[in-house]
């Protein structure tokens, strides 16, 4: 039998030479034209995101604990609420704004409103009381489908926009137009009140896609055609992305819409949301790290998100990317084995992305190897020595036999059994 021997070429090295994974990896994801290399990030969680049916609105300890959080993430705006919702919501914004300013967060508070005096005025309150300076989100049904069903016509939008935008303004709060299901608006209708919110001194506009429609390339000609419009009226305002995930696109949309150009990306954690849900703000994070757009320590994510499930009674999906339970799990032998022998290199980052485009570490979480019916020995010979445990031959043995009769991963009270008392191998 011939035994395949790779050339070696450039891996070629003495022992004392030591390769990195960056050495190791030809990124196509950098080739061509160097990305953008900033942008701002908001976090919808505590207002959109708590819109999901499936949602439990968490209580106010835990919303600011996820303040907390956000600030630690590196994120740098946050929806707080819509107080024109009743005296709860208006009451939880307070408080929200209040630990703003107490804890001295650099997080920047922003709340929604319907394009109503009446919706802005509880924001200018709030704002005063606590000395918070608070973003006015202003948002609008822009569709024409939306404009049919509402019995909307132009001239009403127009005084909606014009009013609302003023009342922000003339308050001394930043405010920015948010134009509902943008991604199926008629240009001329979305220029049209765009214009009129920078006549009164808005100082940004979104643009959102409310029903999941957009595509990549839909959301870089929304995006450039937003960015044109904004240089052709010779103002400075700024353009935000808000994405949704009925079509399971949300992530490459939102980093479409970033790459040409929106200046602050929205999202809420663990993807929460109307319908199927927002624009995965954790998922952003880690694309935009690996991008290079970003620096932070993200070690916290995994705190923040475990804090969202919790809180909103959202369960994790095992397989949800990053934080998923199997996320950096593997029982199968051959992928076990590439990392062992990557550990083994003397370089932890080997390990960590020879079968992860994510690297654990990024995250702080850690590779993780169990022993099933697909595992070959040095599944089992990892395990036991990770954890200190006698990986003689006739134990490891024990242990393989015992797993491949079975159809699943070995719970750990099973191999402890097998470890202590070689009786205990039943059936799996």
């Amino acid at each position: 039998m011939v035994r395949c021997q790779p050339d070696q070429g450039d891996f070629a090295m003495r022992p004392e030479d030591q390769l990195s994974a960056k050495d190791l990896l030809h990124d196509w994801n950098q080739e061509g034209e160097n990305r953008r290399a900033a942008v701002e990030l908001y976090d919808e969680s505590l207002r959109d995101g708590i819109q999901s049916p499936s949602v439990t609105d968490p209580d106010i300890e835990q919303k600011k604990q996820l303040l907390r959080l956000m600030d630690k993430l590196g994120i740098q705006w946050a929806d707080i609420g819509l107080p024109g919702a009743g005296p709860r919501a208006i009451e939880d914004v307070k408080a929200l704004a209040e630990t703003i300013r107490d804890d001295g967060l650099s997080l920047r508070a922003s709340c929604a409103a319907r394009t109503l005096v009446a919706d802005v005025e509880p924001i200018v309150r709030i704002s005063q009381e606590t000395g918070v300076p608070i973003e006015v989100m202003a948002f609008i049904g822009s569709s024409p489908i939306r404009q049919y069903v509402e019995d909307w016509d132009l001239p009403m939008m127009r005084r909606c926009v014009e009013e609302s935008i003023a009342h922000a303004v003339k308050a001394g709060l930043p405010a920015c137009l948010v134009t509902e299901d943008t991604t199926r608006a008629r240009p001329e209708t979305l220029e049209d009140l765009y214009r009129r919110a920078m006549d009164q001194g808005a100082y940004r506009i979104c643009l959102c896609d409310t029903v999941g429609h957009a595509t990549p390339d839909g959301a870089r000609r929304l995006v450039n055609w937003a960015k044109e419009m904004v240089v052709k009226s010779g103002t400075h305002v700024l353009v935000d992305w808000h994405g949704h995930n009925d079509r399971g696109l949300s992530i490459p949309v939102t980093l479409a819409a970033f790459e040409e150009g929106a200046d602050r990306i929205h999202g809420c954690g663990l993807g929460i949301g109307e319908r199927v849900g927002n624009t995965p703000m954790d998922q952003l994070l880690v694309n935009l790290h690996l991008q290079g757009v970003i620096n932070q320590d993200l070690t916290s994510l995994e705190e923040y998100c475990t804090l969202i499930s919790e809180a909103c009674q959202v369960p994790i999906p095992y397989n949800y990317p990053v934080m998923g339970r199997d996320a950096f799990r593997t029982a199968t032998g051959v992928h076990a084995a590439a990392v062992i022998k990557g550990e083994r290199k003397g370089a932890r980052d080997l390990a960590d992305v020879i079968y992860s485009g994510v690297p654990a570490s990024l995250v702080g979480r850690s590779q993780v190897i169990e022993i099933s019916h697909m595992s070959g020995m040095s599944n089992v010979q990892y395990w036991l020595s990770s954890r200190d445990l006698p990986a003689d031959e006739a134990v490891c043995n024990r242990i393989l036999q015992h797993a491949k009769k079975g159809n699943r991963v070995l719970r750990e009270e099973e191999i402890l059994a097998l470890v202590q008392h070689p009786a205990a191998g039943g059936e799996s």
